[in-house]
C-alpha cells in the first residue's frame, strides 16, 4: 500500500505544479498559431514550351529541388505572358514562374518578389537590304514583324517602337509567328524584325547566313539602358558567332532584357529559401556547351543578379545571398531543418516560462505546506489570547474544548515527510497551551476558594 505522505506529496505537488503546467500548455498553444505549416512537397513553376530556354533551366532546377524532397512540377505555357496571368491567379496553381524584363512590375503586381534575374534575353533587330540601319526612328514607314500578338516580343517590341515615334499609324507592324521570320525577311515581305531570343536559337543562326539579311547595330543602346531600367547594354563581339565566317563582320551593340523567376508571396518561406539556393547552384556553375565553348552572353559567376530594378526582392531570397543556406540546412536534410526551425518557435517560449517557474514552484510549494500547519498554530493562539486568571469556568471549559478541536484536527493532517518536523512541533506546542491553560484554571479556582 502506498504510504499516506506520498499520496499527499503528490496532491502537492499536482496542486502546486498544476497551474505552471497549464499555463506552459496555454503558451504553446498561443504559439502555435504562429508558427509556418510544414512547406509543401508540390510546387509548380510556369516556364514555356518544351525545349525553350525557361523549360531547360526549369528542368534543373527541378533536379536540385528533388535531391531536397521537393517536387518541383514544370508548367508547359506560351511564354512571359501567360506565366504572368497565371501567377497572378491565386487559383491556378502556379507559385512561380519565369518573367521576361518589362513585362510587369510590383505596381501592376503588386503580389509578386523577384528571387534573381537568371540569364540574358537578348533583342535581335534584323533587317532587310542593303541600307545601314542602327537607329529604330529609321523604321518608320516601313514594314516590321513585332512578334505574335501578346507575346513577350510583341510587348517589348511595341514599347520601344513607342519611343521611336513608330506606331501602327507611322509604320506597317506585322505579328508573326517565329517560324514565319526567316523566310518573311529573306524575301523581302519584311523589312525589319524584332525577335526575344538565345542566341543559339535556330531562327538567329538562319537569319545570320540568310542573304541581305543583317543585324542592327543600335548605336543608341547605351540610352536604351538609361530610359528603361530592365534592359542592359550587350556587344556582340565581331566573329563571335562563327569565327570562320566573320559572324558578324563587325561589334554590335545590342540591347536584353534579364529573364527574372519571381515567386508569390504567399510561397511557403522554406521553399523560396530554398529556390533561391536552387538558383544559386544552377546559375553559379561554369556554362560549358557540348563542343565545350562558352555560350554567348554566358559569362561564368554573373548569375543569378540579386539587383532586379521591378520586383522587391523575396526576403528569404535576400537572406540566402547574404548569409548563404540556414545553419541547420547545410548539415540536415531540409524537411528535418524546416521541422527543427518550427519547433524553436515552440522552445523559446518554453524556456521563456521554465527559468523564472523553476524559481517560482519550489517555494510556492514550501509555502502551500506551510500554510496547513501555519492555521492550526493561529487558532491555537487565538485559544490562548481568550483565557486569563480572572476567566469564568464556563471560558475555561470552552477553551480546553477549542484545544481539544485543533488536535483532533491536526491529527488529521497529512504533510510531506520533509515537513514532519513542523507538525510534531505543532504537536509539542498544542500541550504547551494545554498545560497553560490548565496551570491557569488551578491558579482561578485558588484565587476563588482564598477568604475574602
Amino acid at each position: 500500500m502506498k504510504p499516506k505522505s506520498d499520496s499527499v506529496q503528490t496532491r502537492e505537488l499536482l496542486l502546486t505544479v498544476g497551474p505552471a503546467i497549464v499555463l506552459v500548455v496555454g503558451t504553446l498553444w498561443l504559439a502555435s498559431w504562429f508558427i509556418q505549416p510544414a512547406p509543401p512537397h508540390h510546387v509548380v513553376i510556369a516556364a514555356a514550351s518544351r525545349g525553350s530556354p525557361y523549360y531547360r533551366w526549369a528542368e534543373q532546377y527541378q533536379r536540385f529541388m528533388a535531391q531536397n524532397g521537393i517536387d518541383l512540377e514544370i508548367r508547359e505555357t506560351g511564354g512571359s505572358i501567360e506565366n504572368l496571368r497565371l501567377l497572378e491567379d491565386s487559383g491556378s496553381g502556379v507559385q512561380l514562374g519565369f518573367l521576361q524584363g518589362g513585362i510587369s512590375s510590383s505596381q501592376e503586381a503588386p503580389q509578386l518578389r523577384s528571387i534573381g534575374r537568371v540569364f540574358y534575353e537578348p533583342l535581335w533587330v534584323f533587317y532587310h537590304g542593303d541600307q545601314t540601319l542602327d537607329r529604330l526612328t529609321q523604321l518608320v514607314g516601313k514594314r516590321v514583324l513585332v512578334g505574335p500578338a501578346g507575346g513577350g516580343t510583341n510587348y517589348l517590341a511595341q514599347k520601344l517602337l513607342n519611343a521611336n515615334g513608330v506606331t501602327p499609324q507611322t509604320a506597317t507592324l506585322i505579328n508573326m509567328e517565329l517560324p514565319d521570320y526567316v523566310d518573311a525577311l529573306g524575301k523581302g515581305e519584311a523589312d525589319a524584325g524584332f525577335l526575344v531570343l538565345a542566341p543559339d536559337a535556330k531562327t538567329i543562326q538562319r537569319l545570320f547566313g540568310t542573304p541581305n539579311v543583317r543585324l542592327m547595330n543600335l548605336v543608341q543602346a547605351d540610352a536604351y539602358s538609361e530610359r528603361f531600367p530592365y534592359l542592359s547594354h550587350l556587344e556582340l563581339r565581331q566573329g563571335l558567332v562563327d569565327f570562320a565566317r566573320n559572324i558578324p563582320a563587325g561589334d554590335v551593340n545590342m540591347v536584353a532584357t534579364m529573364a527574372a523567376v519571381v515567386v508569390r508571396d504567399d510561397l511557403h518561406p522554406a521553399l523560396t529559401n530554398l529556390m533561391t539556393q536552387a538558383l544559386i547552384d544552377v546559375h553559379t556553375k561554369p556554362m560549358i556547351d557540348a563542343n565545350g565553348e562558352v555560350p554567348v552572353f554566358s559569362r561564368a559567376a554573373e548569375f543569378p543578379v540579386t539587383v532586379d530594378p521591378e520586383f522587391p526582392l523575396a526576403a528569404e531570397a535576400r537572406r540566402v545571398y547574404k548569409s548563404g543556406p540556414p545553419f541547420l540546412q547545410r548539415y540536415l536534410p531540409f524537411w528535418l531543418a524546416t521541422l527543427s526551425d518550427r519547433l524553436v518557435v515552440l522552445l523559446i517560449p518554453i524556456i521563456g516560462l521554465a527559468l523564472p517557474l523553476m524559481r517560482f514552484v519550489p517555494p510556492l510549494y514550501t509555502w502551500r505546506v506551510r500554510q496547513r500547519i501555519l492555521q492550526w498554530y493561529r487558532e491555537l493562539k487565538r485559544v490562548e489570547a481568550t483565557v486569563h486568571p480572572g476567566a469564568s469556568p464556563q471560558e475555561f471549559a470552552r477553551a480546553f474544548g477549542e484545544t481539544d478541536r485543533i488536535e483532533a484536527a491536526v491529527d488529521h493532517i497529512r504533510v510531506p515527510l520533509g515537513f514532519s518536523d513542523q507538525l510534531f512541533h505543532l504537536r509539542e506546542h498544542i500541550e504547551v497551551v494545554r498545560r497553560r491553560l490548565a496551570a491557569l484554571q488551578r491558579l482561578a479556582n485558588a484565587d476563588a476558594r482564598a477568604p475574602s
